[in-house]
């Protein structure tokens, strides 16, 4: 696997490799001896979610402020735009954001850390989002963000205004959000 460290560098792109021929291809999508190797340090996953979205669906900025969870985000069908926020206010990248294309087609994989904020924009007409996460989803924990907030100033690819939850459309701005130590 080859791994990136993106502009935060707590936030990594993981991309397998690929043993393809006329038969089709295989790959290694996870192996925790390698990616523990990368992050530098253990992690231990406890759930596995897997969505289904239409085009210009947008969900996130999400987050749990307690009980935070890692999330190591992959996309098995279509491609989506996936969104990594800086929430810890002792991090030199705090309010800092990051974004990559995600597809079935370039495989790669991108790990977003605890304390970060995470939501993804659908690029083709339907979009298939799986992630393991480090805790279990914890609704009463469970906070949102502005997907649109000035101040992160996200630069989402937007082709059609985005469709959003009633919860996504009214989140919170990053200044008014309850945010990591």
């Amino acid at each position: 696997m080859h791994v990136t460290r993106l502009s935060i560098p707590d936030v990594l792109r993981i991309a397998p490799r690929v043993h393809e021929d006329e038969r089709g291809y295989f790959y290694e999508s996870y192996n925790q001896r390698r990616f523990e190797q990368a992050l530098g340090r253990e992690a231990s996953f406890v759930q596995d979610n897997h969505s289904k979205s239409a085009q210009h669906v947008l969900r996130g900025l999400h987050y749990q402020i307690r009980q935070p969870q890692g999330k190591l985000v992959r996309v098995v069908a279509g491609s989506v735009f996936d969104v990594a926020v800086d929430l810890r206010r002792s991090s030199p990248t705090f309010g800092q954001w990051v974004g990559e294309i995600l597809s079935a087609e370039n495989r790669a994989q991108m790990w977003v850390p605890e304390g970060f904020a995470h939501g993804f924009l659908v690029l083709s007409s339907s979009a298939e989002v799986l992630y393991k996460a480090t805790d279990y989803y914890a609704p009463e924990h469970e906070r949102c963000i502005a997907w649109d907030d000035p101040a992160l100033a996200i630069s989402w690819p937007l082709a059609a205004p985005p469709s959003l939850s009633a919860r996504d459309s009214d989140g919170p701005s990053f200044a008014a959000a309850e945010l990591f130590d």
